[in-house]
Formats: structure tokens, sequence, C-alpha cells
């Protein structure tokens, strides 16, 4: 049987559009520094570490981990890097879980970092066009990417395949997760972008893959996040010296999908979610997830995927996800808030840090630390999704005993 593992420590850098006085190394090592803090620990007291850093061109470093692992000081203990996309920090989580659910390790450091707008193209004096070949790169580099494949044209696939099917959403149901998300982002000092918009402000907005404005999108972010998971044993024991509680994860599941959207059974379904969060409610022992949560992170690097996401994660049915938003459902006070942190679209896209920033929040409402604080919220659920047509997700349920 694996062992009880459980989140004991949390921290986070700011994710901001640049951070031009940091390497991606220091920023590593600021966030261990919190999160050691948090612990009431030393990088002594660690045992293996997990390394979410998504994409050598962003750091401008191969295997950025090793230079990360010196930095912080665990020199001669293990340390392991996760890559896979937007979900790289769900998959963090998850290796780091397994080290100590399988005994391997007792106390384990899960860090991401990612400092993506140091690209630069000198051709156009700017930024994007070395940003989205950086992401290219992520693509069949045979077949796709020779045909300009970019993050947003991956990610309108299946939500233009569900408006086919279904009729839905409406670019003013997608509007609605922008101004909802923007504003939770408000009051969160770890946040890129938040504002107060309005669903005019989105619609009036420029396509920038149709169905999808650039309200409707995500902004690439540089920034850091980190958690340290621990075994019953010791969570106990470290969390009694720090007075933290410990948040225990109770259900796990991940599923990969065909990174060729036309080869999937589903186009209009995130298939990969599906499979992922059935196993985790699976193991959670959790039948009905949208009376039975508290509160949820979703990976909406669109807002039409945070809608699919609804239905693929279980809390609506299959061409109802629309509903959640337009009825208030997902909003703050509403039966299941959805990124009252901001998520993806208000507080911005480190990739290797976004799934474990989104766990911190999740662990920060469980502790009843949330800026948007759900009373007396018991269960959380984290969702992280990447790769070609969201081909990654991991998701995992977490409850405060």
């Amino acid at each position: 049987m694996p062992r009880k593992v459980a989140i004991i420590a949390i921290s986070s850098f700011p994710f901001r559009v640049r951070h031009p006085n940091y390497t991606y190394y220091r920023m590593a090592y600021e966030t261990t520094k919190r999160v050691l803090e948090d612990a009431q620990l030393t990088i002594q007291d660690i045992d293996s570490a997990i390394y979410g850093i998504y994409n050598d061109f962003f750091e401008r470093q191969f295997m950025p981990d090793i230079i990360v692992h010196d930095y912080i000081g665990m020199i001669l203990k293990p340390g392991t890097r996760v890559t896979t996309g937007g979900a790289t920090g769900g998959y963090a989580i998850r290796t780091a879980y397994m080290e100590v659910a399988s005994g391997l390790s007792d106390v384990v450091l899960c860090l991401g970092v990612e400092k993506s707008n140091d690209c630069w193209d000198p051709d156009t004096e700017s930024r994007t066009p070395e940003l989205v070949k950086a992401i290219s790169y992520s693509a069949d580099c045979e077949y796709v990417r020779p045909l300009g494949s970019f993050p947003a044209a991956s990610y309108v696939l299946p939500v233009v395949a569900h408006i086919e099917k279904f009729g839905n959403p409406s670019e003013e149901s997608m509007a609605r997760v922008s101004v909802k998300n923007h504003g939770n982002a408000i009051g969160n000092p770890y946040a890129q972008s938040p504002m107060k918009i309005t669903i005019e402000d989105v619609l009036k907005s420029r396509y920038i893959s149709e169905p999808f404005k650039k309200l409707d999108c995500c902004l690439y972010s540089e920034g850091a996040a980190a958690m340290i998971l621990a075994s019953e044993e010791k969570a106990k024991e470290i969390c009694k010296n720090s007075g933290k509680e410990p948040i225990w994860i109770t259900g796990i599941g991940a599923g990969n999908d065909s990174n060729f959207g036309g080869l999937r059974e589903k186009l209009w379904s995130l298939t990969s979610n599906v499979y992922a969060s059935k196993q985790c409610y699976k193991m959670a022992k959790m039948s009905n997830p949208l009376k039975e949560l508290d509160v949820a992170e979703l990976h909406d690097a669109f807002t039409g995927q945070e809608i699919l996401s609804y239905e693929d994660c279980g809390f609506a049915k299959h061409g109802e996800g629309y509903k959640l938003i337009d009825e208030g459902i997902v909003e703050e006070g509403g039966e299941l808030p959805v990124n009252l942190s901001g998520g993806l679209i208000g507080a911005g896209h480190a990739v290797g840090a976004t799934g474990i920033y989104q766990g911190t929040e999740v662990v920060r409402q469980l502790r009843g630390e949330g800026r948007r604080q759900v009373p007396d919220a018991e269960k959380g659920f984290l969702h992280s999704v990447g790769g070609p047509v969201t081909a990654y997700c991991v998701c995992i349920c977490m409850e405060r005993k």
C-alpha cells in the first residue's frame, strides 16, 4: 500500500511579464527559501527534489534543473526534472507524490520555475516571435510545426468542435470566464493581470484564433512556485513544529492523449481530462465532484478550455458546461468557485510553475488563508493540462482532515 502524503509547506514568486533583475535560478532560490521558511526546515531536511521546468529555450539553458539543484544547495541529493508542457507543474506534483508514497523519500521539494520572456527576436526587436518559436518545438516537428502551430490554434480545435456539436460555448459565455478570472486576480499579489473588465471589453478585443479573442487568452509569465510534500509521520512532526496544517493528497489521476487532434475519438472533449479526473475521484472516493468539492483550480489557458473542463472534470454534463458560468455556479460565492486565484488568465502562466502555483492556491484555501476564502473549505481540486491539443492532464484531490 502506498504511504499517505501531505503538502506541508508552500511558497510563490510573483508572476510578472518580466523579472529583469532575476535569473531563473535566482527565482528558484528565493522560492525555495520561502517554502523552507513556511515549513521551518532547512535544505538539509529535504531528501530529494522534483523540478518543473518546461522549455530549455526559455531559460537559455539545456538541463536547467542541474543549475537550480546546485544553486539551492541540493548537491549529492537526487533531483528529477519534469517537462510536460502546461501540465509540467501538475506532473511535478504527481512525481513528488510518488517519491514519498513509494517510500523512496520522506520529505520532497517540488519546485517549478520559468523565465519565458527572456526570449528575444532581434529582427523584430520583440519577444513574441521567439517565444512562439520556442513553444512550437513542442509540436510534432516533422508534420505539425512546419504548418505554423501555436498555442491558441491548438487549444481552439476542441472548442470549435464543441460548438459544432452542441452549439456552445458562446463568445459571451467565454467572455464571462475572462471577466471572472481577471476579477478574481484583483488583490492577489502573485497575479500578473488583475483587472476589472466587462463582457463588452472582452468581445471588443481583437481575435487571436477565432473564437478566442485577446482577453480570452492567458499571458506567458516569469515566476516560480514550490511546495514540500512529506510522509504521514514526517508531516505530523514537521507541522507540529511549524504550526501549519498538513493538506492531504487523497486522489491523483493522470492521462495522456494523442498529440494529433485528428486521431482522437472525440475532438470536442478533452479526453485526457476525463480519464485523469475519473482516476482521481475514484482514488479520493468521490462520486459527485460538483457537490463534494469546495474549491477548484482549473487550467484556463483559454476561456473556452475552462468551460470544456467543467464537463470533462465531471462538474457538468457534456454540452452543459456553459451553464456553470452563465448561472454563476463557478463564481466567488457560487456552489463551486473555480480559479479564485485568477487562474492562468488572471494570475499568468509561468509554464513549469503554473500547476504548482495553482496547487498552492488550493492549499491556501484549505488552510483557511485564501484571499477570497471559501468558508470552511475542506476539499479542493487541482487540474493541470498541457501539450499539443491538451495531450497531458493531471488531476489532484486535496483534503484538510
